[in-house]
């Protein structure tokens, strides 16, 4: 146990709950592969936190809390099992006596410390991002089981009602029953769709962090964090999938970069040219490189997330924006584009192309993405064309564009950054040339 001062530390619940985010999601796998039920495990996890909450405030924290927080949900479980006879409904179809089953399951929770959790961990970062799930409802259930997040936390992340986010983790998990979702890791083809579906949710979750779409904030932090983690815990458990630590080095380069992407006074946001390099994180650079390495030497130098993170790297080892490789850039969205075709692709090709051969090169390709539906309310759009028609000196053209792009962004800071450009053009247009 703890000493007196730590039993009497102030902070112990923040202390707590930092113990419950590393440990909730190995409970809740690990009791998973005994029950076959989440929002069962869910809630003996939750019964064990609820433990910790009551007597380590009192008693401190244990020298192993992770290996007592399971000890106290298997317990739970077992009580739950003689008292509901929760084995009739779950093995059903063995068609044996339920006494025979009862003592078969308790064996098993008691043998269930000396199995590898990694496994169980796996097994639950699939089923938390089953394709028979909507993307958001992905999304919360993966914040929820593996994150160790609270409805509340994730309904603050995504700016989304609390209510709405637990109907959406309720209804998952009873999705996940109904279809009677297998506890395992898939094989084969149904692996490869299921790992694009996790690598898709973690994606999602970081890109809402680094670049938030609604709301006052321009980044949220605790959200990249969130998605950091899960992306290493899952290219410790798959270390031969090339995309997941494709994703993990993109990541990594990515947040490297959030100190200086924000005033830390003002909380204004600074673009790619006008950040101080000095600010970037070196270390998550250079594990960001290693990641991208390891994912390259694996064969995976031409999937998404890898070319994604060749793409961030070019930036990482440059000193200035005018040191970069914009071709080497170039040339990885274009193969990018080849193996997923989108216009957001080809709105990012055309900066680069910009950067590389100069403004209006970069125009007349954004030019051929303004008839496309899928990015008529897509601020960034404007923003960019906006951008082009400044560096050409169309101030009053780019002025517009700033503005239409300023009236399509949900997001406070970037609106101001917007806005703040179309007064720039504003102030140039009446200089003399």
């Amino acid at each position: 146990m703890a000493s007196p001062e730590t039993q009497h530390n102030p902070d112990i619940h923040r202390t707590i709950d930092a113990v419950w985010r590393i440990e909730s999601g190995k409970i809740i796998a690990s009791l998973t592969r005994i029950t076959r039920d989440v929002a069962v495990s869910e809630e003996l996890a939750q019964d064990a936190l609820v433990a910790a909450l009551e007597q380590w405030p009192e008693s401190g924290i244990p020298d192993k809390p992770g290996a007592w927080l399971m000890a106290i949900a298997k317990n739970r479980a077992i009580d739950r099992f003689r008292r509901h006879k929760l084995l009739e409904r779950k093995h059903e179809e063995i068609g044996r006596e339920l006494k025979t089953q009862q003592d078969r399951a308790v064996a098993e929770f008691e043998l269930a410390g000396d199995d590898d959790i990694g496994d169980d961990l796996l097994r639950l970062v699939f089923i938390s991002c089953h394709p028979v799930l909507s993307t958001e409802a992905r999304v919360a259930l993966t914040l929820r089981l593996l994150g160790g997040l609270t409805t509340l936390e994730i309904s603050r992340a995504f700016l989304t009602p609390e209510a709405t986010v637990a109907q959406r983790i309720v209804r998952a998990k009873r999705t996940l029953s109904e279809a009677r979702v297998p506890f395992e890791v898939p094989r084969g083809l149904d692996r490869a769709a299921r790992l694009s579906s996790v690598l898709e949710v973690i994606y999602l979750i970081f890109n809402e962090g680094y670049s938030a779409t609604a709301g006052d904030d321009w980044l949220r932090p605790a959200l990249c964090d969130d998605a950091l983690r899960l992306g290493r815990i899952l290219a410790e458990l798959a270390p031969q999938e090339s995309e997941v630590h494709g994703l993990v080095a993109l990541m990594e380069i990515q947040a490297s970069r959030s100190k200086a992407r924000v005033d830390a006074s003002t909380g204004e946001p600074i673009l790619l040219f006008d950040q101080d390099r000095s600010q970037w994180d070196q270390l998550l650079i250079h594990r960001g490189l290693d990641a991208l390495a390891r994912a390259e030497n694996l064969g995976g130098a031409g999937g998404p997330y890898t070319l994604q993170a060749a793409i961030a790297a070019c930036h990482a080892r440059a000193r200035s924006g005018a040191e970069t490789d914009w071709a080497r850039i170039v040339t990885l969205y274009e193969a990018l584009g080849l193996l997923s075709p989108s216009p957001i692709i080809e709105l990012n090709r055309a900066v680069a192309v910009a950067m590389s051969s100069g403004p209006e090169a970069g125009l007349a390709l954004v030019d051929e993405l303004q008839s496309e539906p899928s990015l008529k309310s897509y601020h960034l759009l404007p923003s960019v064309r906006g951008d082009f028609l400044f560096k050409l000196g169309r101030f009053d053209e780019a002025r517009a564009e700033f503005e239409r792009a300023a009236g399509l962004t949900q997001n406070a800071r970037e609106r101001k950054l917007l806005l703040d450009r179309a007064l720039d053009c504003a102030s140039s247009s009446s200089r003399p040339t």
